[in-house]
């Protein structure tokens, strides 16, 4: 079955002016205030560590973008998201979009969202697809990579060109996460020395059973813990 979008040009035109018309973040809130309360959650030594970090989110849809969610919120400095695809309807059931969203390259509708949650973190975008030729360069300034990509041989591919060509980057991956099987299946793993592997490693979407919120959530949260765990020099699963 697929899903046919019915919007009116009205509503498509309406999502637009929403999405445009978002207010301003740096007028809401100064950078000291984000500050303090980070600290008094976090400390200083803790935070400072989290500032200084470097990661780069491999897709923004139900794993990317609630792991950016994440790591924006405990104040991760430094953030590279990189997806090619536009938000749509069937991306609501489990991705960190709204309404306003739909249509928009998720690089940039993610990056909006996180700024209305931290405006003062980095955010670097780019909006393609990552590829065997692409991964060598992509990823310069990053210390941790995220696999977070829903179709698994775009998983397969990222995993074996970052362990090939970038063998002393942290590679933190996912797999198995569709439907509502037990919460308690899911894990995180250490692979080898710089991969880490979160996920039940099974459970592929079938009709009824597909990927869903809750565990999908799940599972990003474990890449989002094991991301954190390493910066903050962490290195066992």
């Amino acid at each position: 079955m697929t899903f046919e979008p019915s919007a009116s040009q009205a509503q498509i035109d309406a999502r637009q002016h929403a999405f445009d018309n978002q207010p301003d973040p740096t007028t809401l809130v100064s950078r000291e205030e984000i500050r303090a309360a980070l600290l008094d959650r976090h400390t200083a030594a803790t935070q400072d560590k989290l500032d200084a970090a470097h990661v780069a989110i491999c897709g923004c849809g139900g794993l990317g973008s609630t792991i950016a969610v994440a790591l924006t919120r405990i104040g991760v400095g430094h953030l590279h998201l990189i997806d090619f695809d536009r938000v749509d309807m069937t991306n609501l059931n489990r991705q960190q979009y709204f309404l306003k969203d739909l249509g928009q390259y998720k690089t940039e509708a993610l990056r909006s969202n996180l700024r209305q949650i931290n405006p003062f973190i980095d955010i670097t975008i780019d909006t393609v697809k990552v590829t065997d030729e692409n991964v060598p360069t992509l990823f310069d300034n990053e210390d941790i990579i995220c696999e977070a990509f829903d179709v698994p041989e775009n998983k397969t591919m990222l995993v074996n060109a970052v362990l090939e060509n970038l063998p002393d980057k942290k590679l933190v991956s996912a797999s198995g996460m569709a439907g509502f099987r037990s919460s308690n299946l899911v894990n995180t793993r250490r692979v080898s020395k710089n991969f880490y592997f979160c996920g039940d490693g099974e459970t592929a979407p079938v009709p009824g059973a597909g990927l869903m919120a809750p565990r999908v959530g799940v599972v990003a949260c474990h890449e989002a813990n094991m991301i954190t765990r390493l910066i903050l020099g962490e290195e066992d699963a």
